[in-house]
């Protein structure tokens, strides 16, 4: 019976102890923020320490008040609390609980100070907090943060949150912030040539600026090292940069190649020079805006995916609007090119004003889905999404193509026609027909370019103008109805334009672009590749 009494008492003694632990903690961590209000900075300063060090999940947002000029006290001794409401009628709350403090006199109440040494000593706080988060996000951004700024202060700080990190993106960017710290410090010159090797072996722009500044001070013994790093980032940077501008000219040429892939087809089958081919960009680009509204407003859970709806519609609007145009105009000009060229311009005309009547003057703005937005770093090449994703379309887009021209018996038919339209008649093709659904398809591909250039450019009625002339140079000098030849020619000149530009500029390199494909023609009038064929070489 006693030895059931005496473990009765413990276990009441124990549960006492544990209730009490809490009540004791919540005392402890408002005895800390009490100590933020009276006395002076130095005091605010060790009370933010001593908050810092009882790790306490309240901290952060107590800091956040402190920084934002939310905390207030009574100079004369009392809790620190947070003002709320208005400064007609204020609402103070626990800092701990958030629960309201009544019978508070505003009067006596007034805010607690902070300088810009606080200010500092806050931040560092701050990130001590944030590089111990048990969030990898918040750590990893506390650590390029910590990078940026690289202040040698803080080197105690971010080698203890070294001493702890598993992850290895986030601890690779502490050592980076840990090493220009150490190159920036009073170390001793052997912890800074590890610094300076760990800097060089991240490289980058972030690398040799940090590696450039470190050189005017570093001691003697470390400026061949440093000047070697220095050489060898040059030399990838350099290396980098080319490739970046192939990737540019390869990303505008997957856009001049969807641009200039229909007018290939139409011009190489009919000759037929159509000034009105850009308009169809542009009415695709117009459709896909119209899709992604009706959409975002009658479907809005499939809104992300309006593109894959936007494709189809773009390319059986546009192939119909093709297809009445030749009907209606083309089919009546046919071996009289120059009022072809003017009546295809004269169409151009009208359906930029019908445009401009139905929609307005002003650029309409067709959103990026999520799976087209953001960019990523491969190596040393920044990689758009949407850029990546037209490049991959456009290649789509034409090896569909090339697959109907080749195994396909309306392919055939037209190829028959563009090598031999009388043999191709008198063989029973109806050549007629097969020139009407071949400016269609044209028409319908120039119209999936559209939805490509939304993504990219301003939806506007004078869209299509930008890329027309570009696409015949494409046309012309890859060869005229060469489909391979449209694929290398439009990849060649958007290579051949972003490695002019930085030395001639965006204007005076597109005038040595068409000079260059002038004095090509010259000495090749068919272009890269030649269409084989009887009626080519009559």
């Amino acid at each position: 019976m006693l030895r059931a009494v005496q473990i009765l008492l413990i276990s009441f003694v124990l549960a006492l102890s544990a209730a009490a632990l809490p009540a004791r903690a919540a005392e402890d961590i408002h005895a800390l923020v009490d100590a933020l209000g009276p006395g002076d900075f130095d005091a605010r300063a060790e009370a933010i320490k001593a908050l810092v060090a009882s790790k306490d999940p309240h901290v952060g947002a107590i800091l956040q008040n402190l920084s934002d000029g939310n905390l207030y006290s009574n100079p004369e001794g009392g809790p620190v609390l947070v003002k709320g409401g208005t400064d007609d009628e204020p609402v103070f709350t626990d800092p701990i609980t958030g629960e309201t403090v009544a019978d508070v006199d505003p009067d006596s109440m007034s805010k607690v100070k902070i300088n810009n040494s606080l200010r500092g000593v806050i931040a560092t706080a701050t990130s001590q907090l944030t590089l111990l988060s048990p969030d990898r996000g918040a750590r990893l951004a506390a650590a390029q943060g910590l990078l940026k700024d690289a202040d040698p202060a803080n080197l105690e700080l971010l080698t203890g949150a070294l001493a702890n990190e598993k992850d290895e993106e986030v601890r690779n960017t502490m050592e980076a912030a840990r090493a220009v710290m150490v190159l920036k410090s009073d170390l001793p010159a052997d912890q800074k040539q590890a610094a300076i090797d760990t800097i060089a072996e991240r490289g980058g722009r972030s690398a040799l600026t940090t590696l450039t500044a470190a050189l005017s001070t570093a001691p003697a013994e470390l400026k061949p090292a440093i000047e070697a790093h220095i050489n060898s980032i040059n030399r990838s940077l350099a290396l980098w940069d080319i490739a970046q501008n192939i990737w540019y000219g390869l990303s505008l040429g997957s856009v001049l190649l969807l641009a200039a892939i229909g007018l290939a087809i139409t011009f190489g089958v009919m000759g037929v020079i159509n000034m009105a081919h850009g308009e169809m960009v542009m009415i695709g680009a117009y459709t896909t805006y119209v899709v992604q509204q009706y959409i975002a407003t009658a479907y809005p859970e499939v809104a992300d995916y309006s593109l894959a709806l936007a494709v189809p519609a773009a390319f059986l609007f546009t192939g119909f609007v093709g297809f009445m145009l030749e009907r209606l105009v083309i089919r009546h000009l046919y071996g009289r090119p120059l009022e072809t060229l003017l009546a295809t311009w004269g169409v151009s005309l009208i359906l930029q004003q019908a445009v401009r009547t139905i929609f307005g003057p002003t650029n309409r703005e067709v959103s990026n889905p999520s799976w087209m937005s953001g960019i990523f770093q491969a190596g040393g090449l920044a990689i758009t999404w949407n850029r990546l994703w037209i490049i991959a379309f456009s290649l789509a887009v034409f090896f569909a193509l090339l697959f109907i021209l080749k195994r396909s018996a309306f392919g055939l038919q037209m190829r028959a026609v563009t090598q031999n339209r009388r043999m191709a008649s008198s063989m029973g093709i109806r050549t007629g027909w097969v020139d009407a659904f071949t400016f269609a398809l044209g028409s319908g591909i120039a119209g999936m370019a559209g939805v490509a250039l939304s993504q990219i450019d301003n939806v506007s009625p004078n869209l299509g103008q930008s890329y027309i002339i570009d696409s015949f140079m494409v046309v012309v000098f890859g060869g005229v109805g060469n489909l391979w030849g449209t694929l290398v020619g439009a990849l060649s000149l958007g290579v051949v334009n972003k490695f002019l530009e930085p030395f001639a500029g965006a204007v005076l390199g597109k005038i040595l672009v068409l000079v260059l494909i002038i004095l090509f023609i010259q000495k090749r009038p068919r272009g890269l590749f030649a269409l084989k064929g009887r009626a080519v070489e009559a």
